[in-house]
């Protein structure tokens, strides 16, 4: 094994005992774990950049921009082939139109990106929450199979010793 996989194995292991001890402090001070989720999807934290880049890639990745920057491109055709005809702004093979799509795939593409990476490390934050919150309930469980486990014994106990006050009357 590497000493990189190493590391990260041990960088896991660290992170995982950090999220068992907040767990574990959130028991003990009987604090709900699901609040948590609500700090994940706050909005605010949000530059303005960043909400930019969120409302272009939900306009770029929709039937709307599709639908419409398709429509866009049959009337610049049919502008410069038939109205303008003789003289048009922009001949076949359409040159600047194909200079317009690239350029607007150029800025896009990278803004796109960065919304994509803001909403992964949202999922990532969502996912440690979802994470502790499974934790919580899986410890208080084993508190609960424990309690009765003790339960059981101790009432064990209290039917057998009935059991032998019966056997000696």
């Amino acid at each position: 094994m590497s000493i990189e996989i190493r590391k990260l194995l041990q960088e896991e292991e660290v992170e995982a005992k950090d999220l068992e001890c907040i767990v574990a402090k959130s028991i003990e001070e009987d604090h709900i774990l699901s609040s948590k989720l609500h700090e994940v999807e706050r909005e605010d934290e949000a530059t303005f950049g960043q909400r930019v880049s969120d409302k272009v890639a939900d306009f770029g990745g929709s039937w709307t921009f599709i639908l419409g920057f398709g429509f866009f491109i049959v009337v610049w055709i049919l502008i410069n082939v038939l109205w303008l005809g003789s003289k048009p702004a922009d001949p076949y093979p359409f040159i600047l139109l194909n200079l317009m799509l690239s350029c607007l795939a150029a800025l896009q593409a990278p803004i796109i990106m960065m919304s994509q990476n803001r909403q992964e490390e949202k999922d990532r934050r969502r996912a440690r929450s979802d994470f502790m919150i499974n934790l919580k309930a899986e410890m208080e469980i084993r508190n609960l199979h424990d309690k009765l486990d003790a339960f059981q014994k101790t009432h064990h106990e209290l039917v057998e010793r009935l059991i032998k006050e019966k056997k000696l009357d």
